[in-house]
């Protein structure tokens, strides 16, 4: 009889303990990801950005969870998206969109870390103290639109040298496009060009800023970097090869939809070292510690 006790009490322990185990197990970390564009949009530079994850040991469903909040081009919604991620006690944040989604973000947390891709320099946006030595709660990946606007600019030249006048589509809300307008004048402004600043918000403010470009008879133009203009790339395209006016743009995706040429840092580059950057962050590392990221690699087309 006391054998059957024992062997009853062994075989009762033997099921309990998987159960104690799992409930002593530490819960599994959430990634916010705080997206200014839409999923759609987003899809390859997510799949960078989750290959980067699993590089550094974190794999989606097994020790790391990842709840994403999309904007869908409504940047006015990025606030409350970022309040929610940190009522929900997220590990770490991925601000992706730009400016927009750091400032929300840095809004709603100066404790939980914060991972974004910018085009901008976040020294000078005093997000960051450095670019070495971030500080803080925040680090990320840098592309300085304003160097690289240049540079398409040049580029751009080298294809069409006649060019006098010079369209430029920017994003009157977009997150960078003061910078990239600057950047671009001040380059067209040392070779004695006038650049044509067009502003489109909406896909009608588009087809409107291309018959505008055609009236005032621009030899060219330049597509800054905006995820409205991404959205309506087909949309783009087809209007310069109508208007018969060559364009150049940031990202390579215009080329792939029959554009002439693009040159910007590689997205999927980026968004794969932001991946790292979580991942090494999940295991212990501290943000502040973390220097900026400089892509490295374009996609020149």
């Amino acid at each position: 009889m006391r054998r059957r006790s024992v062997i009853k009490g062994i075989a009762g322990t033997a099921i309990a303990w998987p159960l104690l185990a799992r409930a002593q197990q530490l819960p599994v970390p959430v990634v916010g990801v705080l997206g200014a564009a839409s999923s759609d949009e987003q899809a390859p530079y997510t799949m960078e950005f989750v290959r980067g994850l699993n590089e550094t040991g974190f794999v989606e469903g097994r020790n790391v969870a990842i709840e994403y909040h999309w904007a869908e081009g409504h940047y006015d919604r990025l606030p409350a998206l970022a309040a929610e991620l940190v009522r929900k006690e997220i590990a770490v944040i991925l601000a992706s969109g730009g400016q927009p989604s750091i400032r929300a973000a840095a809004a709603a947390t100066s404790t939980i870390p914060i991972v974004f891709l910018v085009a901008v320099d976040p020294v000078a946006q005093g997000y960051v103290a450095s670019l070495n030595r971030p500080g803080g709660n925040l680090t990320g990946v840098s592309f300085l639109a304003q160097e690289i606007a240049s540079k398409r600019f040049e580029l751009l030249r080298e294809l069409v040298p006649k060019v006098t006048k010079l369209a430029l589509l920017v994003n009157p809300v977009g997150p960078s496009s003061e910078d990239e307008r600057r950047a671009v004048e001040a380059a067209a402004r040392d070779v004695g060009q006038t650049v044509l600043v067009l502003k489109a918000s909406s896909a009608g403010d588009v087809e409107a800023a291309f018959t505008t470009s055609a009236e005032n008879k621009a030899d060219a133009m330049l597509v800054t970097a905006d995820s409205l203009f991404l959205r309506q790339r087909g949309q783009i395209v087809e209007l310069a090869a109508r208007h018969a006016i060559p364009a150049g743009y940031v990202e390579r995706e215009f080329v792939v939809a029959g554009g002439l040429m693009s040159y910007g840092a590689s997205l999927r580059e980026a968004y794969h070292q932001a991946g790292l950057y979580v991942g090494r962050i999940l295991a212990g590392a501290k943000p502040g510690d973390l220097p900026i990221v400089r892509p490295t690699k374009m996609d020149p087309d």
